[in-house]
């Protein structure tokens, strides 16, 4: 279970990119434009829209960290895996409809999180 976990960390860190890599105009997808709008409605111009990329790259790095971590072994403070799924569930969320396979997934990891802790699995 742990590695499963692991891999869903990995691949979850590995999805956040395109919105680091759209909001810095280094790439564009046609599935996920350039815009400056987050929440639908907020108008948060080109600097909102890098910062909001920042936080995207943030957390794909600290995804990337966590599937080390537990891949490894290495205990992580409960509070830090919870507050990483808050976040992204945040920038899902502000990056609504286009982002909401990565709220699902979100789900998904708290749940594998849940059952793993429950059954001693990591």
């Amino acid at each position: 279970m742990r590695w499963i976990l692991a891999f869903m960390l990995l691949a979850h860190g590995v999805a956040h990119l395109p919105g680091f890599f759209v909001a810095w105009e280094l790439a564009s997808f046609p599935e996920l434009p350039f815009r400056t709008m987050v929440f639908g409605t907020i108008d948060v111009g080109v600097i909102g829209t890098r910062l909001v990329g920042l936080g995207w790259l943030l957390s794909s790095i600290g995804f990337a960290t966590l599937a080390a971590f537990v891949a490894l072994g290495i205990e992580v403070p409960s509070a830090v895996l919870p507050l990483a799924l808050g976040v992204s569930a945040t920038l899902c969320l502000s990056a609504w409809p286009k982002a909401s396979y990565g709220f699902i997934a979100n789900g998904a990891i708290a749940a594998a999180l849940v059952a793993s802790e429950r059954y001693g699995l990591i």
